[in-house]
């Protein structure tokens, strides 16, 4: 640890020199005192740093700093809320008595400007000291734990709160609790939690946001159920929670549920929850829900405007969400990097790539808005979907902006989808720089191989996948029905429903053939002969979410499904076949975007 005592020469200052600051910056002078308590109410008065040293330099010439450690730990807090951090340790590094509270400030503070080296430092000495480790500081130093997602000095951090008998404190059990969850630790997580003599509202919220995080929606909405179910009546902290695992899980019905209990509730639709709720139903498929809200709301500010943009992008409506920029522009609402986010996405996902391109100029020029990766990533896969593949790929190159995966991956998906293979492989070698267990990137270069018919650089890619011992993430589509979300996998046979289902899917394939429909095989990404390529695709998740869809409710009810990877080309077209053949709406939600299927077309123009 460097010093920051050697590191900063100090602010304190003489008597003769108070006198010479001034005026704006000093605090109104009185007669010398020796009553703590007439430091301690100047010390709350202060406004500025000045006025803190010259309060400061008072106590110190005085020479109550050494005498009183409540006037000493008062100056201390002082200081760590004004930022200076720098100043507060100089003052503990002189303090020649110090309790928890001087060393929980001092932990604090540290985190306070995420200097968690210090932090965590500064929490060993305190552990080293002999003092005794109170409820307040723990979760602290647990919180620096998990905005770091360092989950090994957290377990470090859990093992001296059993040794401190602090492992029944609610206040730290729910930091623990919050801390396993953020890292990814979902099971630490739930059994802490389970094991909690008394949960409160605090600890409800953080483990139903866990489960959405991790992409277990399913399990964050069961647990909000129970929530209520044990009388804990959650606050509008806790509704956003919930709001948020609802647009994760894509729950129509679920999110009508939760729509109603914040009508009943009277919860105001500030722009925080009016914001999540218009992110909820726009990722439920429904656009008009997400309108409505929007319009409901009194006050508006730049995120609530972003949401309603972004509601357009999900959805292909290009064209909706550049108007409503200009609505929100007359408005009087400034953009931000995230509004200029969302609209880049919508003008991908509809093809408007003259608009994006004008866009993105503007940005800096127009509204003093700096891109950053994000952006270039969006014009990446702007350019890359209208196949100006190198246009994309000198964007990136001439870049002054750091790049990332998500770049990277952007130009490797348009390489897919326009076969470079020379450009994915460039593609490629940079992302499996930065990400080189991820194996997504290996399994969308291993499919573009495939797409060419080169076999043998496919085995490679999945020997490589062998021998780093990753493996694909399996594709899965859910739907909503009678209030339950049902789950598939390619080839699934696991339903209850599973003979009906594919005995559906029998019957509809033959009458889709009727209709024209030629499944494309080249979404096969096997060198198998084409028999055994088109009973893979008859298997493919999407179609059996569909076919039981089609027994499982009332003819002409709108179809629901979500796929957490994207839509293959052959689903696509077999979901606009089925929308003409069964009379249905068929709403699908894959990784990219929504698509809506009506009497054989979609929404997407077949272009996403």
């Amino acid at each position: 640890m460097v010093d920051p005592i050697t590191q900063h020469q100090t602010h304190l200052q003489t008597t003769t020199n108070i006198n010479t600051l001034q005026s704006e910056t000093s605090i109104p002078q009185s007669p010398p005192s020796l009553d703590p308590k007439h430091y301690i109410s100047q010390l709350f008065k202060c406004r500025n740093l000045n006025q803190i040293t010259q309060v400061h330099a008072q106590v110190a010439v005085n020479g109550l700093l050494l005498h009183n450690l409540t006037l000493a730990n008062k100056l201390l807090y002082i200081y760590v809320q004004h930022k200076a951090v720098i100043d507060a340790h100089s003052l503990f590094g002189v303090m020649t008595e110090k309790d928890p509270v001087s060393w929980s400030v001092m932990v604090g503070g540290f985190a306070r400007v995420c200097d968690y080296l210090n932090c965590f430092v500064t929490f060993r000495e305190y552990v080293r000291s002999g003092e005794c480790l109170d409820n307040y500081t723990l979760p602290l130093v647990i919180r620096a734990c998990r905005d770091t997602m360092d989950i090994n000095m957290g377990r470090l951090i859990h093992h001296v709160v059993h040794k401190f008998g602090l492992h029944s404190d609610p206040f730290v059990v729910a930091a623990l609790v919050d801390m396993y969850a953020k890292c990814g630790a979902i099971d630490d997580a739930k059994q802490l939690f389970d094991k909690m003599p008394e949960r409160d509202l605090v600890s409800w919220t953080v483990m139903i946001g866990a489960y959405a995080e991790c992409g277990n929606a399913n399990e964050s909405l069961a647990l909000f159920d129970r929530m209520r179910e044990e009388d804990v009546i959650p606050d509008k902290v806790a509704m956003v929670t919930v709001v948020n695992a609802c647009a994760k899980m894509g729950a129509m019905h679920k999110a009508r549920l939760v729509n109603e209990y914040i009508w009943r509730r009277n919860f105001s639709l500030d722009v925080i929850l009016g914001s999540a709720m218009i992110d909820m139903y726009a990722k439920c498929g429904n656009l008009d829900s997400a309108r409505e809200i929007f319009d409901k709301m009194r006050e508006k500010n730049v995120i609530t405007w972003s949401a309603m943009i972004a509601a357009y992008g999900y959805h292909g409506k290009g064209r909706e969400a550049l108007e409503l920029f200009s609505s929100m522009l007359t408005s009087g609402v400034l953009p931000n990097r995230i509004t200029f986010v969302s609209l880049l996405y919508a003008c991908s996902h509809a093809g408007l790539v003259e608009e994006g391109l004008r866009i993105f100029n503007s940005m800096w020029e127009d509204h003093f808005v700096r891109r950053d990766v994000k952006h270039y990533t969006c014009m990446v896969d702007l350019l890359g979907r209208a196949g100006r593949l190198n246009e994309a790929f000198n964007l990136v190159e001439d870049m002054s902006v750091e790049k990332d995966e998500g770049l990277w991956g952007a130009l490797l998906g348009a390489c897919r989808i326009h076969n470079r293979i020379e450009l994915a492989e460039k593609a490629a070698k940079a992302l499996l720089e930065l990400q080189s267990q991820n194996p997504g990137h290996y399994v969308l270069l291993s499919n573009i191989y495939a797409k060419a018919g080169r076999w043998e650089d496919v085995a490679k890619i999945r020997e490589l996948m062998t021998h780093r011992r990753l493996k694909k993430n399996p594709g899965w589509t859910w739907i909503e029905v009678d209030n339950k979300i049902h789950r598939f996998s390619v080839g699934d046979h696991t339903h209850g429903w599973s003979k009906e289902i594919y005995k559906m899917l029998e019957m509809l394939i033959e009458k889709l053939e009727l209709a024209g429909y030629v499944p494309d095989t080249n979404f096969v990404l096997h060198d198998v002969d084409e028999e055994l390529k088109q009973g893979m695709l008859y298997s493919h998740s999407e179609k059996l979410a569909i076919a039981f869809g089609l027994i499982s409710t009332p003819e002409g009810t709108p179809l629901r499904i979500t796929k957490n990877l994207r839509v293959c080309g052959d689903c696509h077209t077999f979901i606009k076949f089925v929308s003409a053949i069964a009379k249905r709406s068929i709403i699908v939600r894959d990784a990219n975007r929504f698509h809506h299927f009506e009497e054989g077309a979609c929404s997407c123009g077949d272009y996403w």
